[in-house]
């Protein structure tokens, strides 16, 4: 009886080595290109505290994966078109121009009225 270790542990040639990865240096997060990453659009107030709101809500989207970017772009789209059709519901002047039927349409003479 021998002390020594079997032949058969050892790796038989033709047979490819298992690839272990390399350790990652600790401190560098690995670059993972489905990871979410701010795109740093700028967003400029509008002055109108509604239209602002969803656009600063588009910035949630920076720290989503992009199956979370549906949920945060149709919220702001639907405060957008609030914000529109809040617009449209306020009174104010009439438009120049409108009558209650319609544009007004300066009258011009018809050939009869030429007729003297």
């Amino acid at each position: 009886m021998s002390d020594s270790v079997p032949d058969a542990e050892a790796p038989q040639e033709g047979t490819p080595e298992p690839v272990v990865p390399e350790p990652e240096p600790e401190g560098e997060p690995a670059y993972d290109p489905a990871a979410p990453a701010p795109l740093g659009v700028p967003r400029t107030p509008t002055g109108n505290a509604d239209v602002d709101a969803a656009l600063d809500r588009l910035g949630d989207a920076d720290h989503l994966g992009t199956d979370g970017h549906v949920e945060v772009y149709e919220d702001v789209h639907g405060g957008l078109r609030d914000a529109l059709a809040a617009l449209d519901a306020r009174p104010g002047p009439p438009a120049p121009g409108r009558g209650p039927s319609g544009p007004t349409i300066p009258s011009v003479p018809t050939q009869d009225q030429h007729r003297s």
